[in-house]
């Protein structure tokens, strides 16, 4: 599925070139955005473990959607990724470059999610998003997330995902 509107384009990522595009992104956006909120090996072994071309695909074979958010000018500006989890949607990944932040490509991309997610008679979007991201946590509840619980993952290397897991009811 693709949204096409006045703002954005939402396209599916599957081949390895838009793989490659998702992977560029990532170093971007995560070198830019979270060496302010995780340490920089954090941020290193997360992007290759998580955010790698080899990662993405093998995320895409166990059944997670990509997709690159395309500007009307046609650049790639960020990617979200999500899978569907018994009845619900878990929203993965919604990374948006630093200039595009604050100006409503967010909400259309949660906005897509809610609405593929409703299409597949999901009762919820969920998401998991580290405590320390305050700008992200606001976003998401203006987008009618609410705060679940706090969880602390171990990923290995020795470091852990400190998040808070939010939840969206699905309408319809």
């Amino acid at each position: 599925m693709e949204s096409k509107n006045d703002e954005v384009d939402i396209v599916i990522a599957s081949d390895i070139t838009s793989i490659l595009k998702i992977e560029t992104l990532a170093r971007d956006i995560w070198s830019e955005h979270y060496t302010a909120i995780l340490p920089p090996g954090q941020v290193e072994y997360m992007l290759s473990k998580m955010q790698s071309a080899a990662a993405i695909k093998k995320q895409i074979e166990d059944g997670y959607m990509y997709y690159l958010v395309i500007d009307r000018e046609t650049r790639e500006i960020g990617y979200l990724a999500f899978i569907k989890k018994e009845n619900d949607f878990l929203l993965s990944k919604v990374y948006l470059k630093k200039e595009y932040r604050g100006k409503g490509y967010g909400r259309q991309a949660i906005e897509f999610v809610t609405h593929v997610a409703k299409l597949n008679k999901a009762g919820k979007v969920t998401l998991y998003v580290n405590k320390n991201n305050t700008g992200a946590i606001a976003a998401y509840k203006k987008y009618g997330f609410k705060i679940i619980r706090a969880l602390v993952t171990d990923i290995g290397g020795g470091y852990v995902m400190d998040d808070l897991i939010m939840e969206k009811a699905v309408d319809g």
